[in-house]
């Protein structure tokens, strides 16, 4: 990835962690391979969604920025300490060419032959293959349903993925096996998506719990009775009792999303009464008449 994940995103140094992620989701939407084949797209989608791994963990973002950690997330290592460590002419432990032959022999007989060959030389050296992370927008009904997704591998492999019910925002899922492959007799890495849920302006989340808004009419409002309300299961019916409000909330009970242990949380409705589209005179007469005996003022209270 480039040197500087905060230029992969467009942003300077002092973003905030918000502007981090809104960057990475406006990226995602242009240059994603699933939306835009333009292989320079593809290369931004990389190096943007490298850049978010990095930034998107404050801890992780304050140790680059001091400067611990590479973009890649690999730790700088000491520069110069161990050679002038080990070049100083009083060293205990510096050794010549027979003192690393000997070395091989103890190793030899503490792990036995296979670790002799493994130090002579590369090609019998056997290491698990490195992890990949990747960052992954589904939207909010994916995430709450669940379901099967597919996604594009840096090689073009297409992977199908299953996102859990309830996932949530910047959860992990790991895909053994996916990953960077080994060395030698060394298996392949994981792949490590992180999901990033699509915000819906239909749906907000708090926690396990879910808040919708539901337009009812006047006579509704006034009157009362059953009305359709959308739950992420399909529709219900839902009791709206008789002279209700704006903004009160009426609680669907185990309708939100499912959490640690199987539970599910709840859903809030949240009312809203609207106004016909078009007053006519009947509907004015009678709020004329009905004001003359019952005038109220409720910005003054009850």
């Amino acid at each position: 990835m480039a040197d500087d994940p905060y230029s992969a995103l467009g942003l300077s140094k002092n973003a905030s962690q918000d502007e981090i992620k809104k960057a990475y989701r406006r990226i995602a939407k242009t240059d994603h391979p699933d939306l835009n084949p333009d292989p320079a797209a593809h290369e931004r989608f990389k190096a943007a969604s490298s850049a978010y791994d990095l930034l998107k963990d404050p801890d992780q973002r304050a140790r680059f920025d001091r400067g611990e950690i590479d973009a890649s997330g690999q730790e700088r290592p000491q520069r110069q300490y161990y050679r002038d460590f080990a070049q100083a002419g009083d060293n205990p432990y510096r050794a010549g060419a027979q003192d690393f032959e000997d070395l091989s022999d103890v190793f030899s007989d503490l792990f036995g032959q296979g670790a002799s060959r493994r130090r002579a030389g590369a090609r019998s050296f056997d290491m698990r293959g490195q992890d990949q992370r990747f960052t992954m927008e589904i939207d909010f009904m994916t995430a709450a349903r669940g379901g099967n997704t597919r996604i594009t591998m840096p090689d073009g492999a297409l992977l199908d993925v299953k996102i859990p019910e309830g996932a949530r925002d910047g959860q992990i899922i790991r895909l053994r096996g996916k990953g960077g492959p080994g060395y030698g007799d060394g298996g392949p890495g994981d792949a490590l998506l992180t999901l990033i849920v699509a915000e819906d302006p239909d749906w907000r989340r708090d926690g396990d719990d879910l808040e919708t808004t539901l337009p009812i009419t006047i006579d509704e409002a006034i009157l009362g009775g059953k009305v359709e309300a959308q739950t992420i299961d399909g529709p219900v019916m839902l009791t709206v009792p008789r002279g209700a409000n704006t903004g009160q909330k009426l609680r669907l009970k185990g309708r939100g999303l499912k959490g640690a242990g199987g539970k599910r949380g709840d859903q809030h409705v949240v009312l809203k009464v609207v106004m016909p589209s078009h007053v006519d005179d009947e509907l004015a007469r009678f709020m004329e008449t009905w004001r003359e005996d019952h005038a109220y003022d409720p910005r003054r209270g009850k």
